[in-house]
């Protein structure tokens, strides 16, 4: 790779930081649904929040790949971004990520090559090991059923990651080697194109990024020279250790010269904190339903509220809400700055988790605002 093509790598992947901020920021939309809207309004609110981040100076917006989960709307990470791609001009736009196991790296390359001729230079491929759902749904997702002849178990997919991971790579980099038993497939778009008779395709094709919630993708980020993406939204606790593995592990590639890591964030901003408080509450009891075997549409602040909380759901939400950053505008903007000092992440990428679209947008808009980013 030349010289050119590593400020090229770098420039995608490292941000920018805007007005005050410490780092730059970045979006990770679950398109949640809440009560009372369908999964076409998640998908215009996330059509809008996406707008809205582009307008205000945020570096990227992905998608999470989700399954089984009546609040989530992202099931099709793809499909999803195609669509943004024809709402937004500049902003970086990715998966946060796909969870490769549960799909045939061909079909990936296949997939994110057509996003990068949709959106050019402006598309990211974050990868996870995890199926984001639970065992049964990976089950079906992956075609495997325990006793069948051959079948692989479930938990394999996961397994057999860096495999899937340095497969899917020569798929998009069109460099299996000769005599290997996929030499002659090709990912198309992709650069077989460019190497065709009258071939003008460009090779370039969407940088990877490992996603994490414990240390196994974070050595393995490392050892590659990826940049890493870690959950701390819901993996505070390992978000330290998972950083300083990471680094450690570090080994300069042709993408990356130096580590470069961003993490996940639950944060919402509100006039007050109190409202604050009020919206977040939401994301705490979706989250109570979904570990306890009871996943459905994000509740109304109204139905929150009204919930009757047992010690041990008041347990579990002073825990969740203690790793969320909410509040006024310089309570968040002083918790995000707070966080970025003690991780040292490279990049913040905030989810704000709350039941409507006035609330999320709101919240994005304070957030830019109490760091003056630009207009737009």
């Amino acid at each position: 790779m030349s010289g050119e093509d590593e400020t090229r790598g770098d420039d995608e992947i490292r941000g920018t930081a805007r007005g005050t901020a410490p780092v730059p920021l970045s979006v990770l939309d679950l398109v949640t649904v809440g009560a009372g809207s369908t999964a076409a309004d998640a998908v215009r609110t996330a059509v809008g929040i996406a707008r809205t981040a582009e307008r205000r100076g945020f570096h990227r917006y992905w998608v999470a790949e989700h399954h089984s989960m009546p609040g989530v709307a992202s099931s099709s990470p793809a499909v999803l971004l195609a669509h943004l791609a024809a709402h937004t001009a500049t902003i970086r736009l990715g998966s946060g990520g796909v969870m490769l196991p549960n799909h045939a790296p061909l079909v990936i390359a296949e997939q994110f090559g057509t996003l990068e001729a949709m959106a050019p230079g402006r598309v990211d491929l974050g990868l996870g090991r995890a199926p984001g759902t639970d065992g049964a749904t990976a089950t079906a997702l992956r075609r495997t059923a325990p006793g069948r002849p051959g079948a692989p178990a479930p938990h394999e997919g996961a397994d057999e990651f860096p495999q899937q991971l340095a497969e899917l790579t020569r798929f998009l980099d069109g460099n299996f080697p000769d005599g290997h038993p996929y030499a002659r497939i090709h990912a198309v778009p992709g650069p077989v194109q460019g190497t065709s008779p009258g071939g003008v395709q460009s090779a370039h094709r969407p940088p990877l990024w490992l996603l994490g919630s414990s240390g196994f993708s974070a050595r393995l980020a490392g050892s590659l020279g990826l940049p890493f993406a870690f959950a701390h939204h819901f993996s505070a606790a390992n978000t330290v250790p998972a950083l300083d593995l990471y680094r450690a592990s570090f080994r300069p590639s042709e993408v990356l010269a130096a580590p470069y890591a961003l993490i996940g964030v639950s944060a919402l901003a509100a006039e007050d904190e109190r409202e604050a408080r009020r919206q977040v509450l939401t994301g705490a009891l979706s989250m109570i339903r979904l570990r306890t075997g009871r996943p459905g549409l994000v509740p109304t602040p109204e139905e929150a509220a009204a919930h009757h909380f047992s010690a041990v759901e008041r347990d579990f939400v002073d825990g969740w809400l203690g790793d969320v950053v909410y509040g006024t505008p310089d309570a968040v903007r002083q918790g995000l700055d707070d966080l970025v000092k003690r991780t040292g992440a490279d990049e913040l990428m905030i989810t704000a988790n709350a039941h409507g679209a006035p609330a999320r947008l709101r919240s994005y808009e304070l957030i830019a605002d109490s760091y003056g980013l630009p207009q737009g």
